[in-house]
């Protein structure tokens, strides 16, 4: 799945969310290296010196899973989060360096030694049905999100802050309870329409199948499990895309997935290892496709429900750990194309604790941690119980992922080894996140989360966001880190930050509420035919309204 314009703007801020394939998020991210002779970071000639700029043509992506909603401040799931990404846009967004800068805002003041943030919005800034965009949509937002009625996961933010206030139609002050480090990379948060929105219910409005924003794409239709379909705007405030058509289809399985792209039924997904290290390597796929592979800002877990008896001792959890070899997924499930996850922060992010170090594949510690526990085989039947009762959970995840549905396997194996019973079960995407994950109706599952540039992770690990819908869903309670959470947030300084983090890092892999289990390499391919792709820091995605289509190449012209 390749991952569109202001996407990576969302991926980069501290608020991360769930992702169904392990390679969809990865398209922004830092470290670019192309294969088949594309250009690298260091070569700065562009297709755009050359090509006219024609206007037209249709990008066609494949996913596993389809949206759930296309309310901005309620879309937690990458699949609703792209199309989000695409019609809406924050007051601010990340440029191609990874650095901050304006989009609905043109500029920012800081004052108060940073208790307050001045923005100023950009004039003539049109929503897609010719209302005009004003400061009254950034505060009806706001409200939004902190209405406690709202069931969004991204509260965390916006509860920091003491008062907005409309200063006029184009400025807004914003008034901090106190210093608050990830304050204005909160607001990349998509700004939604007061005059549409105002007085409706966010979780039944029509909006949520329907949206109207100022960003560079319009929304067209959605059918249900098959496509949803965006067209330009033409009258987007940077300018008109070059690109006409944006289409996502879903795409339930990956190997369907890719026939589709060997057909160019599609012109860019995410490759499992298999595809992108046998698959690919054709005369006739090299001559289509442009292939990237790059390191993830992300990793994927196994989560278990802290409020499950089997799951409260933290040597049972660490005895689990030890009992599944990473280095057996790493080389089995992925082929080599990834590294081993020792927690929250992947080695690229300035957060990361380098001495952290991932438990060794140990069985015999882990039979022992456990009996420490109480769990042991008094029946003399294979399986470990305790208090008369078998240590035996279900483990699930989604659909459409066989790297998940693989590593599952492995820990199946590995701890039937030492005596535990895991039962697995595969779930379809969206009734896997709501039914089962945001209603905690669940053992253990295997999933991944997209991370950001800020470290900030008081969503995912603080003990006050467990409600339905956030993102503290395994009920993960720890009065050190709540603390370390909050000083992380209220702490200006890098190096201070960085300790803080450092201890998280630390001390969330010690208390393993998930088993950490790998981080999974970036494998991309994107259809040749696409010209004013440019590498950066960022990835290859943040200019995507300048990508465009010689007219001969053009096809489903709208």
């Amino acid at each position: 799945m390749f991952l569109l314009r202001n996407l990576k703007n969302f991926l980069n801020r501290k608020i991360i969310f769930f992702i169904p394939l392990f390679t969809i998020i990865v398209v922004f991210f830092l470290s670019v290296r192309s294969t088949y002779g594309d250009r690298s970071l260091h070569d700065t000639k562009t297709d755009n010196e050359t090509c006219p700029h024609p206007y037209g043509g249709t990008f066609v992506t494949g996913q596993i899973g389809d949206a759930r909603t296309l309310v901005p401040i309620l879309a937690s799931d990458s699949p609703s989060s792209y199309i989000v990404f695409l019609v809406f846009n924050g007051l601010v967004k990340y440029n191609r360096d990874v650095e901050l800068e304006g989009d609905l805002a043109e500029s920012w003041d800081v004052e108060d030694d940073g208790l307050t943030i001045v923005f100023h919005l950009r004039k003539n800034v049109k929503w897609h049905d010719g209302h005009p965009f004003r400061a009254e949509d950034v505060k009806f937002t706001y409200e939004s999100i902190i209405d406690p009625n709202v069931p969004t996961p991204y509260s965390g933010d916006f509860k920091m802050v003491k008062h907005l206030e409309v200063v006029d139609d184009y400025t807004v002050k914003i008034i901090y309870r106190e210093p608050f480090a990830p304050g204005i990379s909160s607001w990349i948060m998509p700004i939604m329409p007061k005059h549409i929105l105002k007085g409706e219910n966010l979780l039944t409005t029509d909006f949520r199948r329907s949206p109207i924003g100022t960003g560079p794409y319009k929304f067209k239709r959605w059918k249900t499990g098959e496509r949803i379909d965006l067209v330009s705007n033409h009258e987007y405030f940077e300018h008109r895309p070059y690109i006409d058509r944006y289409i996502y289809r879903v795409i339930p399985d990956t190997a369907t997935m890719f026939l589709e792209l060997q057909t160019l039924g599609i012109d860019s997904m995410g490759l499992t290892p298999l595809q992108f290290t046998k698959q690919t390597e054709a005369s006739f796929f090299k001559s289509k496709f442009q292939k990237f592979k790059y390191p993830s800002f992300g990793y994927s877990y196994m989560a278990y429900n802290l409020k499950d008896d089997k799951f409260i001792d933290k040597r049972v959890r660490q005895a689990l750990n030890y009992a599944v070899d990473k280095k057996e997924i790493i080389d089995g499930v992925l082929l080599g194309q990834g590294r081993i996850s020792t927690g929250q922060f992947v080695p690229e992010s300035w957060a990361f604790n380098k001495d952290v170090r991932a438990y060794p594949f140990d069985p015999e510690k882990a039979k022992a941690m456990l009996s420490e526990a109480g769990w042991q085989d008094r029946d003399r039947d294979g399986w470990l119980d305790k208090e008369g009762k078998r240590f035996e959970f279900t483990l699930l995840t989604n659909q459409g992922n066989e790297s998940r549905r693989m590593t599952a396997e492995i820990i199946q194996r590995r701890l039937k080894d030492i005596g535990i019973k895991v039962n697995i079960r595969i779930l379809e995407w969206s009734v896997f996140i709501d039914e089962f994950v945001n209603k905690k109706r669940f053992e253990a599952i295997i999933l991944g989360w997209g991370l950001g540039r800020e470290p900030d992770c008081y969503d995912i690990f603080h003990s006050s966001k467990t409600r339905p819908g956030e993102f503290n869903f395994i009920s993960y309670t720890n009065p050190e880190i709540d603390r370390l959470l909050i000083e992380g947030r209220r702490t200006f300084d890098r190096e201070k930050r960085k300790k803080i983090y450092h201890k998280i890092h630390e001390t969330l892999y010690d208390e393993q509420p998930y088993m950490f289990l790998y981080i999974a390499d970036s494998l991309v391919a994107v259809e040749r035919r696409f010209k004013g792709i440019e590498l950066s820091p960022i990835g290859i995605g943040y200019n995507f309204i300048d990508w465009w289509v010689p007219k001969n190449k053009q096809r489903y012209t709208y």
